[in-house]
Formats: structure tokens, sequence, C-alpha cells
């Protein structure tokens, strides 16, 4: 929740319900915790992108993304936070896997959008800011989460019900070729 320097081995060994010694028995240390949170959030965050169906409807495609990113972000804000963090400290435990699992994925994901882009199906947008712009467009209400809090004077589902329209009509339309 705090990052790998903001909690104890003790603190996540009470939050988990073990004992220390348990923790230590199938992590060997903190840092083996921290690598497996992170590998565990990303894998849930990449598998929606991975599952782009070049085949599919561009438009339908890259829209059911950003509603699961937009869905992950309100369920699992800790994650989001944590992996914002990382970024944030230059990726100290993870920079190996951008430059090389990550890269590798949204190099393939931009060749597809590219390809729906060359076939008319998609206006004609940089495909790699596409993705940026859906992960920040999802990502900022779990990473921000205190300033959307201090600036929505609505509910919690009146903010997503809002965020899930928006973000569709801006896509839908924006993406129309």
């Amino acid at each position: 929740m705090h990052g790998y320097r903001g909690a104890t081995v003790d603190q996540i060994a009470l939050s988990a319900g073990m004992s220390k010694a348990n923790v230590l028995y199938y992590f060997n240390r903190k840092e083996a915790i921290y690598s497996a949170v992170l590998a565990h959030t990303l894998s849930n965050w990449l598998n929606p992108l991975d599952d782009l169906d070049p085949e599919g409807d561009p438009i339908t495609e890259l829209w059911q993304y950003a509603l699961q990113k937009l869905r992950m972000s309100r369920e699992t804000p800790y994650a989001s936070r944590l992996f914002a963090n990382e970024i944030l400290q230059g990726a100290p435990v993870i920079r190996p896997f951008l430059d090389t699992e990550l890269k590798a994925l949204v190099e393939r994901k931009c060749r597809t959008i590219q390809t729906w882009i060359d076939a008319g199906e998609l206006a004609p947008v940089a495909p790699l800011h596409l993705i940026f712009l859906i992960w920040s467009a999802t990502q900022h209400y779990a990473d921000f989460e205190a300033q959307i809090q201090a600036l929505n004077t609505d509910s919690e589902e009146s903010l997503y019900a809002d965020a899930e329209r928006t973000l569709q009509l801006v896509l839908t339309r924006g993406l129309a070729p």
C-alpha cells in the first residue's frame, strides 16, 4: 500500500494474517514479496491488453479494454498506486520487465492498432499514444483518488457511471474513421 519502503515484513505478515516466519518461508526477502505483488498486478492489468483481438471490431475492442482498465482502477486502486510509485521511483524492480515483456506486448498491440488504421477502421492516431491515453484516463481514478474525492460532489456510483460514459463517448467518436 505504501510501496517497498513503506511497509515492514511484520506489517505485511499482520495484513496477510500470517506469522512473520511463515511469510519469510515463502518469500525470503521483502523485495521478493514486493516483486511478486508487482508481477501479479502487471499480469492482471496486461491480460486485457493482450486480449485485444486483431479480428474484432477495433472501436469495440479498444472501448472494452478501456472499460476493463477503468473498472480495475476502481476495484484495485492500491495495486495501481503501488505500480505508480514503482514507476515514479524509476522502476528499480520492474525495469527489466518494462524493457522486455511490456515493450514487446505494447509493440505488438501498436501494430494491431496501426493495421486497423491502415484498413480505414480507425481514425489516424498514433497507436502508442492511444495506449498511453487509455492508461492515463483509467488509472487516474486510482492514482489520484484523493484529488477526485476532493473535487467530486456525486456518489462514487455516479462518478464512475459518468466516467464510463465520457470515456466511451471520447473513444468511440474520437476513434471513428
